[in-house]
């Protein structure tokens, strides 16, 4: 233990140098888009195709990669590095996910091929009700102000999660793997560009007390880039899960400030319902992976109350007929494409995908004679502008004429990383606290989340028409989630490809870009992350503002395209198997890396 200690140490030294020299390469921040999104661009750094031997960390950090790293490199398993570097990512990435919040993850046995996934995602308590985000006049509140509401906060679910996944696959000792997390906390860690820009840009952190004086200084101002920034707060905490496991945020006095901190406001209106009750009552959850094809590939990814897996799966099926790999990456028969695909893969995801615990999502969604009718619907050279759901089988007229859609789109604060160990065990993980900062109260070092506000306000149509929709708010209930860690098996059922970002629902479509790019186009994987953005949730078709998309928008509007250009800054996390070993692929629109051996 004290050898692997000591080792754990050393990276954390190499790992600040290694953001030194990743602030030294930041180039200047854009200028905002009309519809930015809650993590906005700090930035784009142009990153090296890296190739590695036997093992590769992908993370959103340097710090968190470099860690992550540093357990694969003294024997830990994948789930060891994932947890390690997921707990520096609630430090130095405090803006994007945490102890706070929840994750999803897809776990890859190696050893007997055996391919699981991680429910972590967040509950709502049980005190919750349908009216939840609903205001005096009986219409849903503004976004902003449900976000900013204690009633925002679920459940978190991510240290349960990791527990679980520990317990199930773990290799290095539970306590070990806090090491990293706590000594940053503990001595500090540099603040990067990234954090640095969105603490600029924040408008409601700061009527935190706790937030405010940990981010900002005597007058209100973020700290600058390279300031050592310490929490001793976080590393208290991660001490006492060390030692008592997710059983320490249920109890005692981190479970009473996060209940305090979720209950605080200065009218009803402001304050949640969590108790520690609720807290006590979380269980994460192994379900069996989504898994769909793809010119003979097993594309895999997580099952509901994600979207992602069915969505990505669905989005596959109706590129499959078309001859993807003539197009040219960056051409306007592709963003014709993925943007039709994306809209009949929305229109789906919006009718009837929710918490299967509450409402039986119908897998005939996955049917390949039902998709096959339906990829019938894409017309090469017109837009359908807007698709309507199917019908999927097993599900009759009358129930798909009983629920009304949550169409609602997010570009949410989250982050993912992909790892495989030295015996080829893997791990995609995406993990969030929802919006940028998630709901602005900080408890016991940490942030908490708002992911409740991924529930639809209303839990009718209309207050007239009384049609449910399936992702209305309940008790106990997990929200709708976008998120999509993704692997990819050949026909020998070897693992190829492991991937996901961050980005709320634009999730689904950057995950889609990305294999398409590599398995029809021949990508690596670095230039497969670097691809522009365009795509369509069934809405308009959105192109990435200042690259090379936004130049395919009179092809398109002349194929019946309405067009918009948007910030998209996603994050792509991808690690790809080679004949020489792993390739990795890391995303230039944030600060994220690739680490290996």
């Amino acid at each position: 233990m004290r050898h692997l200690h000591t080792d754990l140490r050393r990276v954390i030294a190499t790992a600040a140098a290694c953001l030194t020299v990743a602030v030294a390469a930041q180039v200047s921040v854009p200028e905002p888009a009309p519809q930015p999104p809650p993590e906005p661009s700090s930035g784009r750094t142009e990153k090296p195709l890296l190739a590695f031997e036997r093992m590769a960390v992908a993370a959103a950090n340097p710090i968190a990669a470099d860690v992550g790293y540093a357990i694969l490199k003294v024997g830990g398993h994948a789930v060891d590095a994932a947890i390690a570097a997921q707990l520096v990512l609630g430090l130095v990435e405090p803006q994007s996910s945490g102890l706070g919040g929840g994750a999803f993850a897809l776990v890859y046995r190696a050893k007997d091929e055996h391919l699981t996934s991680y429910d972590g995602r967040e509950t709502a308590p049980a005190a919750a009700r349908p009216d939840r985000f609903l205001g005096a006049d009986g219409r849903p509140m503004p976004f902003r102000e449900a976000v900013l509401s204690g009633k925002s906060i679920g459940v978190p679910g991510l240290v349960p999660m990791l527990e679980a996944m520990h317990r199930a696959h773990g290799r290095l000792p539970w306590a070990s793997l806090f090491v990293p997390a706590i000594e940053l906390a503990e001595n500090g860690f540099a603040v990067g560009p990234r954090l640095h820009s969105v603490l600029e840009g924040e408008r409601w952190l700061k009527a935190d007390p706790a937030a405010r004086a940990l981010f900002y200084d005597s007058a209100g101002e973020p700290w600058p880039v390279g300031h050592l920034l310490k929490n001793p707060a976080y590393a208290a905490t991660l001490r006492a899960i060390a030692k008592e496991g997710a059983k320490a945020l249920t109890s005692g006095p981190i479970a009473e400030a996060i209940v305090a901190a979720a209950r605080q406001g200065a009218n009803e209106a402001e304050r949640g319902d969590l108790t520690r009750a609720d807290l006590a009552a979380y269980r994460p959850v192994e379900r069996p992976p989504v898994c769909g094809n793809y010119r003979g590939y097993r594309v895999c990814g997580m099952g509901p109350p994600s979207s992602g897996g069915i969505a990505v799966a669905q989005m596959l099926a109706y590129l499959e007929p078309l001859p993807m790999s003539s197009h040219a990456p960056v051409s306007a028969e592709a963003a014709h494409a993925l943007a039709e695909a994306g809209r009949l893969a929305f229109a789906d995801r919006n009718r009837y995908l929710a918490d299967p615990a509450f409402f039986p999502v119908p897998m005939g969604l996955l049917d390949r004679a039902y998709l096959a009718e339906r990829a019938k619907l894409i017309d090469p050279a017109k837009s359908m502008q807007r698709a309507e759901p199917g019908m999927p089988p097993g599900l009759a007229a009358e129930q798909t004429n009983a629920l009304a859609d949550d169409a609602r789109q997010k570009l949410t604060g989250t982050t993912h990383l992909s790892i495989v160990d030295r015996d080829g065990n893997s791990v995609a993980m995406t993990s969030s606290i929802e919006d940028l900062f998630g709901a602005r109260r900080m408890a016991a070092g940490f942030l908490l989340n708002n992911q409740l506000t991924d529930f639809a306000f209303s839990s009718t149509e209309s207050p007239t028409s009384g049609v449910p929709v399936a992702n209305r708010v309940e008790p106990g209930k997990r929200p709708r989630s976008s998120m999509a860690p993704t692997m990819v098996f050949d026909r020998d059922g070897r693992l190829q490809i492991v991937t996901g970002s961050p980005g709320g629902s634009a999730i689904i479509g950057y995950v889609v870009k990305n294999l398409v790019a590599m398995i029809d186009w021949g990508l690596d994987a670095q230039a497969a992350t670097e691809l522009p953005h365009f795509g369509s949730r069934n809405g308009p078709t959105e192109l990435e503002r200042g690259t090379a998309a936004t130049a395919l928008r009179p092809a398109l509007e002349a194929r019946g395209h309405r067009v918009v250009e948007l910030e998209f800054t996603s994050g792509v996390q991808t690690l790809r198997r080679t004949p020489a070993g792993w390739q990795g692929g890391a995303d230039p629109r944030r600060e994220g890396v690739v680490r290996g051996e």
